[in-house]
């Protein structure tokens, strides 16, 4: 009984979300308010009445209360939970959406309703499908920045379930080492390394972890087939390190052997370590100054104040 109960309820919020979306879409005058308000009901949190009135015993992709680091659950998590399970329910609610794409907050909506529903439920054609997903990363960036500004934490549900059920998915883990190897530009290929930091301690397939220790490792040498720039070969050591610290060092000498077969990359490779050493016997130099300089006037302070 419990559980048709908290389903018609849900239905009946959807019903209410299908409304104020039509509402929206006759009014010109007031379309960004009605967004606006929207945006925020159903990023409301939830209180302890509410709670047991619309969850029901399938809300299984919910972290119980207790085991949350917020500490509170919103509206959004459990519609979007309900969608995946009834994906009838938000079908109306989204073709409204679609049609109002250009609108502030409509992506913002979106992200929030469906993020589960991309994912979980048959989504009909590859254009679509690409639509929705660049509709889920402009509403969640928007999401993300609301929760920067105001230092709250209101949309950690949907950045831990893109993060640990999408973007770390062992499945999806195969397809990094292919996507570097598509990268062709130098900023867009650093920021990619950079970022792959998250994936550090996680226990990685066999087959996934051999691809990408070898395709980190193709980025760390000059020449083919990747031809990376120094920027390029150093992050990718910086990554690689980072991601398999065992046999660290080995890697580090095989590598300086074979390039101590290729004479033509001795110049550049001395000019650049003499930089390096340069640059960093500059900066120990400069800070070990200002270091004495601040411990002289810390003393000197000391000593006009105890005078």
């Amino acid at each position: 009984m419990r559980g048709r109960s908290s389903t018609d309820r849900l239905e009946a919020l959807s019903l209410e979300i299908e409304r104020k979306l039509q509402k929206a879409l006759s009014s010109n005058s007031q379309r960004l308010q009605i967004l606006q308000q929207l945006f925020a009901d159903i990023a409301l949190k939830v209180d302890d009445r509410a709670r047991d009135a619309i969850m029901s015993e399938n809300d299984a992709g919910i972290a119980p209360l207790d085991e949350r680091e917020d500490g509170w659950l919103c509206f959004y998590e459990i519609l979007a939970n309900h969608f995946v399970r009834v994906p009838e329910s938000g079908r109306r609610i989204l073709e409204l959406i679609v049609q109002l794409w250009s609108q502030s907050f409509a992506s913002n909506i979106f992200a929030l309703l469906f993020y589960k529903w991309l994912f979980e439920a048959p989504v009909d054609g590859k254009e679509i499908s690409l639509r929705y997903s660049s509709a889920l990363v402009q509403g969640a960036t928007n999401v993300f920045w609301i929760d920067i500004q105001t230092n709250t934490r209101h949309f950690l549900s949907l950045y831990r379930y893109l993060l640990e059920d999408v973007a770390l998915v062992p499945d999806r883990l195969t397809k990094i080492s292919l996507q570097l190897q598509k990268l062709k530009i130098e900023p867009v290929l650093l920021h990619y390394l950079s970022r792959m930091s998250i994936l550090q301690g996680l226990e990685l397939r066999l087959s996934t972890s051999t691809r990408l220790k070898a395709c980190l490792y193709s980025f760390t040498s000059p020449g083919g087939p990747t031809y990376p720039t120094r920027a390029v070969r150093h992050a990718a050591w910086n990554t690689l390190d980072l991601l398999f610290p065992i046999g660290r060092y080995p890697r580090h000498v095989i590598s300086l052997f074979f390039r101590l077969l290729y004479p033509w990359y001795w110049p550049s490779s001395c000019w650049n370590f003499v930089m390096t050493c340069a640059m960093t016997l500059y900066y120990y130099i400069l800070n070990l100054l200002v270091s004495i300089w601040e411990s002289l006037r810390r003393s000197s302070h000391r000593r006009t104040h105890g005078e």
